[in-house]
C-alpha cells in the first residue's frame, strides 16, 4: 500500500531535499505541505495546506497521514524574540506530535540539534532539549529526533556567520577523527534521506540520532 507523508517546513534547506526526494519516491501517492506561504510548480501528488503554523491545531481534520516530516526551525537572528522563538523551534513540532498521537500517524521524524539538553543554561539548546521531551511524550510508535551537526548546502538567504563557520569546519574536517567524526559539517540532502530510510526501514530502533548516525542511515536504502 502506498504511503501519504506531511511535511512541516518544506521551504527550509533541509525541507526542500526532503519534498523534492518524497516526490519521485514511489511509495508516496501523495504529500501533505502546511506552510505559511505557496510553492508554485508542484505535482499532483502534492497538496499544500496554507495558514499560521503556530496554529497548527486548525489543520487537525486535514493532518492525517502515514509519516510526518518536521524540519522546522528558524535563528537567533531571523527570529530575536525568544519567545516567538520558542513558539517555533518549540511549538510547532510539539503541536504537529499531539495531532499525529491524536490522528494515529505511526510514524513522526524531527529534526532537533546536536547539543540539545532540556537542562542547559543555553537558551537554543535548552529549547531544543524541551522540545525533544514533550515530542517523545507523546509516545508515537516510531520516533525519531535526528541531532545533526552544522548543516551544509546553497541557502537563499545569506547567513554570514554560518558561511564563515562552515569555511573554517572545511578547512579543520580533516583532523576530526573518532568521537570528534560527528562534528563534521553535514549536508542537507544526507538528512533528507536518512529521514525517509528511517520511514521506510525496521531495522533503526534508535530514537535519538546523531549526527554521525545519520550519514551511515542515509546510505541504507
Amino acid at each position: 500500500m502506498k504511503k501519504t507523508a506531511i511535511i512541516l517546513g518544506a521551504t527550509g534547506l533541509t525541507g526542500k531535499h526532503l519534498l523534492q526526494k518524497l516526490i519521485e519516491d514511489e511509495r508516496y501517492e501523495s504529500i501533505k505541505l502546511f506552510s505559511r506561504s505557496k510553492i508554485e510548480g508542484l505535482p499532483n501528488k502534492v497538496t499544500q495546506y496554507i495558514g499560521d503554523l503556530l496554529n497548527l491545531e486548525v489543520f487537525k481534520p486535514n493532518f492525517k497521514a502515514d509519516d510526518v516530516y518536521c524540519c522546522i526551525g528558524t535563528t537567533a537572528k531571523k527570529t530575536p524574540d525568544k519567545r516567538l522563538y520558542k513558539k517555533i523551534d518549540y511549538g510547532i513540532p510539539v503541536t504537529a506530535a499531539t495531532l499525529s498521537k491524536e490522528n494515529n500517524i505511526p510514524t513522526f521524524i524531527v529534526i532537533s540539534a546536536m547539543g540539545a539538553n532540556k537542562n542547559s543554561s543555553m537558551f537554543y539548546n535548552k529549547t531544543k532539549g524541551e522540545m525533544e521531551q514533550d515530542v517523545l511524550g507523546q509516545n508515537i510508535k516510531n520516533t525519531f529526533i535526528l541531532r545533526p551537526s552544522l548543516i551544509g548546502g546553497e541557502r537563499q538567504e545569506l547567513r554570514l556567520l554560518e558561511k564563515i563557520g562552515l569555511a573554517v569546519f572545511q578547512v579543520i574536517e580533516p583532523f576530526f577523527i573518532g568521537k570528534l567524526k560527528q562534528y563534521k559539517i553535514i549536508n542537507a540532502e544526507t538528512i533528507a534521506q536518512a529521514m525517509i530510510n528511517l520511514a521506510n526501514s525496521n531495522n533503526h530502533a534508535e530514537t535519538i540520532i546523531t549526527s554521525n548516525e545519520i550519514k551511515q542511515i542515509s546510505k541504507s536504502n
